[in-house]
């Protein structure tokens, strides 16, 4: 998974950025082009990914922070939570995650009490790919539970990891491996950059505009490169035609990436904010080369992958999400479905509802097969499908808020 990643930026997007290893994944498998990010930020999404429920219900809506005197800094994945990872290594999986976690600052949020046999990477929103410093000055590069220094460009170390954990088990045991990049979250750097940020120093993001897009090129290059080294590792053992991959994104580009004519960038419920990139192979399972127009998001693929592996009756609540398996091996007609953003935004088939929030003032209404560029609100044309919207909107809510789980807001002992 990509961190900040536009659905214009790469090239099997018509993107400005080559990226061949992606593109090969698209070229062999599924290119969904109604895929979404459960959130437009980054701890939300990666929550419901986790989970296949609402981020809501996870008690994650929001960006886990750095800085301590902000109350968001103590939340984190709750040890209630049944999570895809644990699930997986239940049914005899190996379990890795390499990158990004962004679900808990404190040792009970750490990926290894959540179903993951290893963990190597970080666990704030983002750190200096050189020095691994996060925003608010802390070195942040662990492994399992020790804070660790490891020299290496971050990228590079999470592919590195990544690929020795599959050589390790390739053909010996089945394995789930997640791996979330930081590319190409701030700060812009690339692999000849010199570290931006010191242990206690402040957060800082130099350079120029035009400085800071190259960089974001090329971050997302040695990403792809990465994760070319990861599909040749599954070439070089023969185990890719029975390993499913995934590649997306957690929310939308800020504005230096590309989001090709969709409306908005990360952070807003607008489609640039949460449609992402997502293509998907599974040789032995699924179609090749197929364009998919499935409505489908993140918290999708734990009851998919569960389905597939025969696991489903193990995964605790109910999930959200939907498994998508036929929907990606048939052609099918598009399933109407009704999901929901930030509990102000809903979508119920092509409909799009938005209330007043941020960049936006009043109700909106867009109807997303005739105005996927969201330029045309027809709220006033069409009152009843607006109040239809809003009473499904505040039920889900409602539900959501019944069961979510509750956060401290000090740091958990």
């Amino acid at each position: 998974m990509a961190d900040d990643l536009g659905y214009g930026d790469l090239s099997c997007y018509d993107g400005w950025i080559k990226t061949p290893n992606i593109d090969s994944i698209a070229a062999n498998g599924i290119r969904f082009t109604d895929y979404h990010s459960n959130g437009n930020v980054c701890s939300p999404t990666r929550a419901a990914l986790m989970t296949g429920l609402y981020q809501q219900k996870v008690g994650i809506p929001f960006v886990v922070v750095a800085a301590e005197k902000n109350k968001a800094h103590f939340t984190g994945l709750q040890d209630i939570e049944n999570t895809w990872p644990e699930v997986m290594r239940a049914g005899g999986y190996a379990t890795g995650i390499f990158g990004k976690w962004h679900l808990g600052y404190y040792p009970q949020y750490n990926p290894v009490r959540h179903g993951f046999d290893q963990f190597v990477g970080y666990v704030s929103g983002n750190i200096d790919f050189i020095s691994h410093i996060d925003q608010a000055g802390n070195a942040d590069w662990w492994h399992d539970h020790k804070l660790t220094s490891e020299e290496g460009y971050s990228t590079h170390l999470i592919t590195r990891h990544a690929v020795r954990f599959i050589e390790q088990h390739a053909n010996k045991r089945p394995f789930f491996i997640y791996v979330p990049h930081e590319a190409p979250h701030y700060p812009y750097q690339g692999p000849g950059d010199k570290a931006d940020r010191t242990v206690g120093g402040e957060f800082n993001n130099h350079g120029s505009r035009e400085d800071k897009k190259e960089a974001y090129r090329e971050m997302v290059v040695e990403m792809d490169v990465g994760i070319g080294e990861i599909l040749n590792c599954l070439r070089r053992h023969q185990i890719t035609d029975n390993t499913i991959v995934v590649f997306c994104s957690d929310n939308g580009a800020t504005s230096l990436g590309s989001n090709g004519e969709l409306r908005g960038t990360k952070g807003t419920n607008f489609e640039g904010g949460h449609r992402v990139p997502c293509v998907v192979q599974w040789p032995a399972g699924f179609p090749k080369g197929r364009i998919n127009h499935q409505l489908a998001m993140g918290m999708d693929w734990m009851p998919t992958a569960l389905g597939i592996a025969g696991l489903s009756e193990h995964a605790g609540r109910t999930t959200d999400g939907d498994d998508l398996t036929k929907r990606i091996r048939e052609k099918q007609e598009v399933i109407e479905r009704t999901v929901v953003w930030n509990g102000n935004t809903i979508r119920r088939g092509n409909w799009k509802l938005m209330l007043p929030q941020k960049q936006l003032k009043e109700i909106s209404l867009f109807n997303l097969h005739e105005d996927l560029a969201e330029q045309t609100n027809v709220a006033v044309k069409y009152p009843d499908i607006v109040k239809q919207l809003i009473m499904e909107l505040a039920a889900i809510n409602a539900e959501n808020k019944a069961v979510a789980t509750a956060q401290p807001t000090s740091a958990p002992k």
